[in-house]
């Protein structure tokens, strides 16, 4: 019988500093494009592609992302008062009744590998997704968001599979890189894995970026995996592990990625999203297009 993934790992348990002092208080996974926050995009991708359990590694300063996702009596019953159905429907469609979050609470920073651990009582002996929801991909109008990509693959092949992307070579040292061997059209196997590479070092410029589909073996790996780059356990070194056991393939998905955990690229996804946001783009892109000249480079610089 082939095995299905229906839980999605979103590890949230970060400080975000880059983003001080937005995320002093507030989980940066909160941070809005538009009007959704940053992690809700990445659970609606999750949901698009058949996941139903939501296991969310947090740390004690994450509470906001459990209320966001949780039913908001109070507020339901203000709007509808109010007789505003159409915000009432939002409200109640963030999460599908069909849908289930579960969450964990990682009591140390100890690295990406560590807190894919925690969540091994949820997900038990099941295949499992996990989204970095920094990483922002947008939807393919043909193919789906980046995860039913990759979900479609692995009913298929029933292995690991991580999403990749080409990085220009100079940016290596950024990412995890794969050594690839040849499979299928936009699928490699996955020969090798290094953890930021040096450009000179690197197999090549395919980079893993914040999409996984792992076999239930990697949290074994993971649990004898000694603390790694930063001294933490690193989810790079568990699946270097899982090669010399399973086949693991890296997939090319197809959709543009934002990289929100940068403030350049949270700007961008910003402004890019809003362009094209269905209520408010329009007059957002002729705004844009009529104040160019305030974007003056001899303008002092914003703080910040």
């Amino acid at each position: 019988m082939k095995r299905q993934v229906r839980k999605a790992v979103f590890p949230v348990a970060g400080l975000g500093t880059r983003f001080l002092p937005a995320t002093k208080a507030s989980p940066k996974e909160m941070l809005p494009i538009v009007d959704k926050p940053l992690i809700q995009y990445g659970v609606e991708e999750a949901v698009a592609a058949g996941v139903d359990t939501l296991v969310f590694i947090i740390g004690r300063t994450k509470n906001a992302i459990a209320d966001h996702f949780d039913k908001a009596y109070e507020l339901e019953v203000e709007l509808e008062t109010r007789g505003k159905t159409d915000l009432l429907q939002i409200v109640r469609s963030i999460v599908p009744p069909r849908v289930e979050c579960v969450y964990v609470r990682q009591a140390e920073a100890l690295g990406l590998g560590h807190a894919v651990l925690c969540a091994r009582p949820v997900v038990g002996n099941e295949p499992f997704a996990i989204i970095l929801a920094d990483d922002l991909i947008e939807e393919d109008a043909r193919e789906g968001g980046a995860l039913s990509q990759m979900a479609r693959h692995f009913n298929k092949y029933q292995c690991s599979i991580l999403g990749v992307e080409r990085v220009p070579p100079e940016e290596t040292n950024k990412y995890g890189i794969v050594r690839p061997l040849p499979f299928a059209s936009r699928i490699s196997n996955v020969d090798n894995i290094v953890e930021k590479p040096k450009p000179a070092d690197a197999p090549s410029n395919l980079a893993v970026v914040g999409r996984y589909i792992l076999t239930p073996r990697i949290f074994d790996l993971l649990e004898n995996t000694p603390r790694g780059a930063g001294n933490e356990i690193q989810l790079t070194d568990g699946i270097a592990a899982l090669l010399n056991e399973e086949q693991v393939l890296a997939y090319e998905f197809s959709g543009r990625r934002h990289d929100c955990g940068s403030k350049l690229g949270y700007l961008i996804a910003t402004v890019e999203y809003g362009a094209r946001h269905p209520e408010l783009g329009e007059e957002f892109q002729a705004y844009l297009r009529a104040n160019t000249h305030r974007l003056d480079k001899s303008a002092p610089p914003v703080e910040g």
